[in-house]
């Protein structure tokens, strides 16, 4: 018995010694140095730093209305149009419908960041690594799949309040009703929050994604610590 004990000391002595050989020969090649604890923080901090960058860009006046991510009428909407436009009242109604729901998805952009960082905070270590190790908008894509039904079921109370803030569904469902009233046309749905909550979180996808690509490819915008020993990983 005493020379079994013995024996089995000196197998765990020498494993313990290759353990502590690996783990040096690991922190020497810079493939020790980062935990999967650090690898979530550090993913939460590039989502996070991507959806405040991006609700603030989207936010600011005409941050929708004046830049790549402005919002068009449905293409159903387009029949209402052509045929109000020629209703006394109702001559700009395109221009003016188009104003009033980018000024309302630059407003709800402004709270949009806390839902976004919340739902971010709820990322779990399963997919940490892959995340780490895919494409340059993988985190983005995760974020997009696990987060999006949920992120509309919160922002659409949102985006209703600010098209109400600028009148546009109020505006909007006049067009439509004057439109109903034309003889012999197909009777058009006043509703256009849902056209208005999903190309709003479109956009604000699109800017994560741009955000996390930065990251990935440019050391510059890895602005801590955490960042770049974690995104260095990518690098290898």
């Amino acid at each position: 018995m005493k020379q079994f004990v013995l024996l089995f000391l000196a197998v765990a002595f020498t494993f313990s010694n290759c353990d502590a050989q690996l783990g040096k020969l690991l922190k020497q090649a810079g493939l020790g140095e980062v935990s999967t604890e650090d690898v979530v923080s550090g993913l939460k901090e590039a989502l996070v730093n991507g959806t405040s960058k991006g609700s603030d860009l989207l936010s600011a006046k005409d941050g929708f209305y004046k830049s790549i991510y402005k919002i068009a009428l449905p293409s159903d909407a387009q029949a209402v149009v052509s045929k109000v436009k020629m209703v006394p009242g109702f001559e700009k109604v395109e221009d003016n419908m188009v104003e009033k729901i980018n000024r309302a998805a630059e407003d709800a952009a402004v709270k949009a960041k806390p839902i976004f960082i919340s739902a971010i905070r709820q990322m779990t270590v399963g997919d940490a690594w892959s995340i780490l190790k895919g494409e340059k908008d993988a985190a983005t894509q995760y974020l997009t799949r696990t987060t999006r039904a949920a992120l509309y079921s919160e922002f659409k109370p949102v985006v209703v309040e600010s098209l109400n803030k600028f009148g546009a569904l109020d505006y909007w469902s006049k067009a439509v009703n004057a439109y109903n009233t034309i003889p012999l046309v197909k009777k058009a749905n006043p509703d256009v929050s849902d056209h208005v909550v999903n190309k709003a979180l479109d956009a604000l996808f699109k800017t994560i994604a741009i955000e996390e690509a930065n990251i990935r490819t440019n050391v510059a915008f890895r602005t801590s610590e955490l960042l770049k020993r974690v995104f260095a990983k990518q690098d290898k």
